[in-house]
C-alpha cells in the first residue's frame, strides 16, 4: 500500500482502521504536497486551518516514504500523543513497520550520577527525610529512565532538579555512570531508528550546537517535519541568544561544594567559592526593585550603573574559581574539572554580555523571586536558521494553523531565511459562518483608559450568563488578569455563578481538566492559554479577548527591537508589531472553534479591531465567523447552543 490517495479515501486504510473516519479532500491535499516535497528534498510552508487532519497529513507521507524522518512538535504532550496514539494508528492502518524512537531533552530523563550525589549528600543537598526514596526505588527497576513514568514527580522542585543532569553539569564521556545513561540511550535508540519524534527545544538545541558529546541528531534526517511552526523564530531567536541565570551559578558552586567535600578537597578552595557566593549576591543586590508578584525585566542600559561593576566582579570571582578548580583536578575527579570549565564559561558568557553594542542584540535583566537572568537575544537569525537548513540537504516541512497573516507568509518566512520556500494554504473545512459569531462591541473606551477592564466585565457577564459558563477569558498581561480576577470575587452581587479557574492557581494541564470535567466553568488565562489549547465539544463555547495581543512597547525586548528596526531604515509597527499581533490573535480565535459541532461567541473588547485602519490586517487574518455588533444576538446566540444540563 503506497498511494497516498488511497489511503485516505473513503473506504482505505484509515477508514477501515478508525471508526468514524471521514474522507477530507484538504487532508488529502496536504498530505500528496508533503509527499512531494520528501521526495524534492524542498523546503515547504503549510497553514492547515484547525479541523484539516494535518497531524495524519504529515505522518502518513512520513511513513510512506521509506525515508529517515524527524518530527518535533512544539510541546512535549503533543510528542506524546503523537508516539503512543496518532502514530501507531496510522502505522497499523498502512501496514509498514518502522524503527521509531521518541526522544527528549535530558531534564527528562534520570541522571544515575545526579541521584548517586545527592543520595550520598543528603544533608548538604537540603532534602528532607525519604524524599528520594520513590527515586530510588524506581531507578533500579526503569528501563527507560523517563521521569514521566513517576507521575507524583512535579516538573519543578528541588528533586528533579538534583536527579537531572543540564548541559552545564553533565560530565558525558568522563562521567561514571556513562554506560548506563539513560539520555546516551534514548540518543542512540533515536539514531537507529527510521522515525524520531522530538521536539522544537530539543531539536534547536541540536541546531545551535548546544549539546555535547551526544552526536548529531539531523545528520541522516532525509526529512524534517515541523508542527507548531509559529512558535519557532522566537524559540530560534532564544537558542541563538545567550542567558545565564543566576540558579546556574548556585547550582555550580553547590556542585562543587559537594564534589570537593567527596574527595577532600573543600577547605583548600573555600575562600574561592565564598567569593564568588559573595559576589553573586552583591550583584543580586544592585537589581531594581520587582515592584511586585510577577518578574520585572529591565533593559541592560537601564540598569543600575552599579550592576554593571558588580557583574564585573562577578566574572573575575568565577574565572578565579575557574583556575582553581582547575588545578585541584586530577584524573579521579572529572567533575571538579567539569565544574572548573563550567565557572570559565560563565565568566566568558559575562564578559561578552557586558561588552556587546545596543545594536547588536537585545540586552536585558529579568528579576523573579528566585533571582535574576541574564539574556541577549539577536536581532536577525535568519541568515544563520538559513545557513542551517543549506547545510543538511533534505527536506524541510514547516506546519501551523497559525503561519500566514491574511495569504502572506512572508512575515514568518523572512525571520527564518525561507523567503524562497513553497508555500500551500489549506482553510479549515468547519462551516465558521454558521458555527460560531464574532462579537465586537460597541461603545468600548481606549484600552488605555483606566475604566477598560470594568467596561470589559461588563461585557462579559451578559455573554457567560446566556453561554451558562463554559467561557474562556483571555488577557495579554497578568495585571489585566488578576484585576479582573479580583472583580469577580468582589461583584457586589456575590460570586459568579459558575465555577472560577483561574491561571496561576494550579498548572496549567490541571485547570484544563477541571474545565472539561466540569463543562460549565470560567477560565481566565493569558498567553499560555492563547495557544496549544484544544477542548472541543460543549464545555467551551464563548471566548472573550480583553485586548488586542500587541506586545508591550516598555518591554526591553521589543523596545531594543523597535529601535533596531527603525534604525535600519525598517517600519517596526508594519514589519513587526503588526503581524506579530495578527498571529496571537488567529491563535487565541482559533480556541474556539475545535470540531464541526461546536459553537460558540468570540467577543473581541477592543474597539481599536474597528475603529483604526490596521484592523482590517487583523481582520482579515481571522476565520469567517458572521460578525455582530449586537450583544442581544450575541446572547440569543449563546443561549441557543448552551447545553441543555449546564446550570449555575
Amino acid at each position: 500500500m503506497t498511494d497516498i490517495g488511497e489511503l485516505f479515501a473513503a473506504g482505505g486504510p484509515l477508514a477501515r482502521a478508525l471508526p468514524g473516519y471521514a474522507p477530507r479532500r484538504s487532508q488529502q491535499r496536504m498530505a500528496i504536497r508533503i509527499a512531494e516535497a520528501i521526495e524534492a528534498r524542498e523546503a515547504l510552508l503549510v497553514e492547515a486551518g484547525t479541523g484539516t487532519g494535518k497531524t495524519f497529513a504529515y505522518l502518513a507521507p512520513a511513513l510512506l516514504s521509506g525515508r529517515r524522518v524527524i518530527i518535533s512538535t512544539g510541546t512535549r504532550t503533543l510528542q506524546d500523543q503523537l508516539f503512543s496514539k496518532d502514530l501507531p494508528l496510522v502505522a497499523a492502518a498502512i501496514g509498514r513497520p518502522m524503527r521509531v524512537a521518541l526522544l527528549k531533552g535530558r531534564a527528562n530523563y534520570l541522571c544515575r550520577h545526579r541521584l548517586n550525589l545527592a543520595t550520598s549528600q543528603r544533608a548538604l543537598a537540603g532534602f528532607e527525610s525519604g524524599s528520594l526514596a520513590p527515586i530510588e526505588r524506581w531507578a533500579a527497576v526503569t528501563v527507560t529512565g523517563d521521569l514521566a513514568e513517576v507521575p507524583a514527580l512535579a516538573d519543578a522542585g528541588a528533586v528533579r532538579g538534583a536527579v537531572t543532569s543540564t548541559r552545564e553539569n553533565c560530565l558525558g564521556q568522563r562521567c561514571p555512570e556513562w554506560s548506563r545513561c539513560h539520555v546516551v540511550a534514548a540518543r542512540r535508540a533515536a539514531n537507529d531508528a527510521d522515525l524520531v519524534i522530538v521536539n522544537h527545544h530539543l531539536l534547536l538545541a541540536d541546531l545551535a550546537l548546544k549539546e555535547d558529546g551526544f552526536g548529531d541528531l539531523l545528520g541522516t534526517a532525509d526529512a524534517v517535519i515541523l508542527d507548531e511552526a509559529h512558535q519557532l523564530p522566537d524559540l530560534v531567536t532564544q537558542f541563538f541568544g545567550i542567558e545565564l541565570a543566576s540558579r546556574q551559578i548556585e547550582h555550580l558552586l553547590t556542585d562543587a561544594r559537594a564534589e570537593l567535600a567527596r574527595v577532600g578537597g573543600a577547605a583548600a578552595l573555600a575562600a574561592h567559592l565564598d567569593t564568588a557566593a559573595a559576589a553573586l549576591a552583591a550583584a543580586r543586590d544592585c537589581l531594581p526593585a520587582r515592584g511586585g508578584a510577577g518578574n520585572a525585566r529591565t533593559a541592560w542600559n537601564e540598569a543600575p550603573v552599579a550592576l554593571e561593576t558588580a557583574l564585573d566582579a562577578l566574572a573575575a570571582a568565577l574565572d578565579q574559581l575557574h583556575s582553581a578548580l582547575a588545578e585541584e583536578a586530577d584524573a579521579d575527579a572529572p567533575a571538579i574539572a567539569h565544574a572548573a570549565l563550567r565557572a570559565a564559561r560563565f565568566s566568558e558568557t559575562l564578559q561578552r554580555m557586558s561588552h556587546a553594542r545596543d545594536d547588536e542584540a537585545a540586552r536585558s535583566i529579568e528579576r523573579d523571586a528566585r533571582g535574576f537572568t541574564l539574556s541577549m537575544l539577536p536581532f536577525d537569525v535568519a541568515p544563520r536558521f538559513r545557513a542551517i537548513v543549506d547545510a543538511r540537504p533534505c527536506a524541510w516541512i514547516f506546519t501551523s494553523a497559525t503561519l500566514s497573516v491574511g495569504d502572506d507568509f512572508s512575515h514568518f518566512a523572512s525571520r527564518l531565511g525561507l523567503a524562497d520556500a513553497a508555500t500551500l494554504r489549506i482553510d479549515s473545512p468547519f462551516d465558521f459562518e454558521r458555527q460560531g459569531l464574532l462579537y465586537l462591541p460597541q461603545d468600548m473606551p481606549e484600552p488605555a483608559s483606566a475604566d477598560y477592564l470594568a467596561a470589559v466585565l461588563a461585557e462579559a457577564l451578559p455573554l457567560i450568563a446566556a453561554a451558562r459558563g463554559g467561557a474562556f477569558l483571555l488577557f495579554t498581561s497578568h495585571r489585566a488578569l488578576g484585576r479582573i480576577a479580583d472583580l469577580l470575587r468582589a461583584r457586589a452581587e456575590g460570586p459568579l455563578e459558575y465555577p472560577l479557574l483561574v491561571q496561576g492557581t494550579a498548572p496549567r494541564e490541571q485547570l484544563l481538566r477541571e474545565f472539561r470535567a466540569l463543562g460549565n466553568a470560567v477560565l481566565l488565562g493569558t498567553a499560555s492559554f492563547w495557544e496549544g489549547v484544544d477542548v472541543k465539544g460543549e464545555a467551551l463555547r464563548l471566548v472573550v479577548i480583553e485586548k488586542l495581543p500587541f506586545a508591550s512597547p516598555e518591554d526591553p525586548i521589543v523596545k531594543a527591537r523597535i529601535a533596531h528596526l527603525e534604525a535600519t531604515g525598517g517600519n517596526a509597527f508594519r514589519d513587526y508589531q503588526l503581524p506579530e499581533a495578527a498571529l496571537a490573535l488567529k491563535q487565541g480565535v482559533g480556541r474556539l472553534i475545535r470540531s464541526e459541532e461546536d459553537h460558540g461567541v468570540v467577543a473581541i473588547c477592543d474597539p481599536r479591531l474597528v475603529s483604526r485602519s490596521y484592523g482590517r490586517v487583523l481582520r482579515a487574518s481571522l476565520p469567517p465567523l458572521t460578525v455582530t455588533r449586537e450583544q442581544d444576538e450575541s446572547c440569543r446566540f449563546l443561549a441557543r447552543h448552551a447545553p441543555a444540563g449546564a446550570r449555575a
